[in-house]
């Protein structure tokens, strides 16, 4: 995809001088000094991290049924889905390396009101994500090994694996194992694209803008756009971006490579699973649950077409979906969290310290938060980040041995639904404020994708809003 900020990087494509992250934070014009990395495939990473914590296992099951209901026709969607979270992605690196700020920094200031959004968001969406994480881990191990141990117990030891792998290992140990496990989907949905024998004409024609001729095909088509790949992680990938080093306008164009990556990389496993589902389910007017429960039904499928060696397999594909999704979460939105509890400890800092030395009246100024700090590691070590990591992993067991609570499950639907819109919009505010250096500001590209973007998750954000069963939850 082309440069989405609608300026070209005239500073050339040099060397590789100094360490990726030991250069100085950008000042109020951004021209912090910063040799342009090339933009080489060596430096590949947050990308392969933010594509594997994206496509999760609710993400292959929706394109199935896409696949399963309309064929190859909304094989155009898929694509234009990929093409709006890069921008979306591109956006979010964009603010960290050009600002040297991080994205939570960005929206404290426009306002307290994010703050809660966001503490509201992690802390509801946090407890039932990690039942529905580890649930969905479990899945194909129980599939592989049924007679070892129940669905719940597996889901625990995939939960409890993901908390020890993350709270002792930093960003460059996790980058690694993402990568494999983003290999073994890679090989899966590829292998199941080829084996299904797919009817390249008609997958071609699907590539053209139609819409299929059923009841609330706008809708439908709507949210296959908006599902394919990532919510939160969309957010995270910033922070992956500092983590991986990068702090400065110097790796703009690296960045930039590593998100068409991923969302290159994205785009052909949701192509893969319409495929299937376009040859298996469509074809043979098959239909398959909603949800993870849907994959273990395709692979009863697979086991009675194609062999229990292409079933097996298939569940290893389910099952590095699935975990790559769970450590994914547990790494970049605990880095999230650890980034606003910092800035929150420091604004109260601040504020005593001001409190005491300044004019009355006074209000003091707000601290600021660094991408140098996320490059550092020392977030990835400090208790913010593992008292949500444990979160994330102890409060929602409770949740696979009672059952889900109505009221939380529609509150986790509502707060899901408008985090894509709020991503968006507070993109484009920021993007096009003098809080962004004016050369890394917005184009009339970028603007045009994320504010598209933000309409479409709006409009998804109604829907899902509109559809709960409010007149059970009072």
């Amino acid at each position: 995809m082309a440069d989405t900020s609608g300026h070209a990087d005239t500073r050339g494509s040099g060397g590789t001088a100094g360490p990726p992250g030991g250069t100085t934070a950008p000042g109020p014009s951004g021209k912090d000094g910063a040799v342009p990395r090339r933009s080489s495939w060596k430096y590949i990473g947050p990308g392969i991290v933010v594509a594997a914590t994206g496509v999760g296992a609710g993400d292959l099951v929706a394109t199935l049924i896409a696949g399963s209901n309309f064929g190859y026709t909304l094989l155009w969607a898929a694509v234009i889905g990929c093409l709006v979270k890069i921008s979306l992605a591109e956006a979010a690196g964009r603010w960290h390396l050009s600002t040297g700020r991080t994205l939570f920094d960005g929206w404290a200031s426009l306002g307290r009101w994010t703050s809660w959004f966001f503490v509201g968001y992690v802390v509801i969406w946090g407890f039932v994500y990690g039942a529905a994480a580890m649930s969905s881990s479990g899945l194909p191990l129980q599939a592989l090994f049924p007679d070892v141990m129940d669905l719940k117990w597996w889901a625990i030891l995939t939960g409890l694996v993901g908390l020890v792998f993350v709270w002792f290992n930093k960003y460059a140990v996790f980058e690694k194992v993402m990568t494999v496990l983003v290999g073994v989907m890679f090989v899966v949905t590829v292998y199941l694209a080829i084996r299904v024998t797919p009817h390249l004409g008609e997958a071609f024609a699907g590539l053209l803008p139609v819409l299929p001729d059923e009841k609330d095909s706008i809708l439908n088509t709507l949210g296959l756009i908006g599902g394919v790949g990532g919510t939160i992680t969309l957010a995270a990938y910033g922070y992956w971006v500092n983590a991986k080093g990068w702090t400065n306008t110097g790796w703009m164009k690296v960045m930039r490579l590593d998100n068409r990556v991923a969302y290159i990389t994205t785009g052909i496993f949701v192509i893969a699973m319409l495929f299937v589902g376009a040859e298996i389910l469509h074809s043979s007017n098959i239909a398959i649950a909603s949800g993870d429960k849907g994959l273990i039904q395709l692979g009863d499928i697979l086991e009675d077409e194609y062999g229990t060696a292409t079933a097996k397999f298939f569940l290893i594909g389910f099952f590095a979906t699935s975990f790559t999704s769970l450590i994914g979460v547990w790494h970049g939105v605990s880095l999230m969290f650890a980034d606003f509890v910092e800035r929150f400890r420091k604004d109260r800092a601040a504020a005593r310290t001001a409190n005491a030395d300044a004019p009355p009246n006074q209000a003091p100024a707000p601290a600021s938060a660094s991408g140098e700090e996320v490059a550092s590691g020392t977030h990835e070590k400090s208790w913010p980040f593992r008292a949500y990591l444990l979160w994330l992993t102890f409060p929602p067991m409770v949740l696979l041995f009672e059952g889900q609570p109505f009221r939380l499950i529609i509150l986790y639907g509502v707060l899901g639904a408008a985090f894509l819109p709020f991503l968006a919009l507070t993109l484009v505010w920021l993007l096009n404020s003098s809080r962004t250096p004016p050369e890394w500001r917005n184009g009339l590209l970028s603007n045009a994708m994320l504010t598209i973007a933000g309409l479409l998750f709006v409009v998804l954000c109604v829907k899902q809003i509109w559809d709960q069963p409010w007149a059970d939850f009072f």
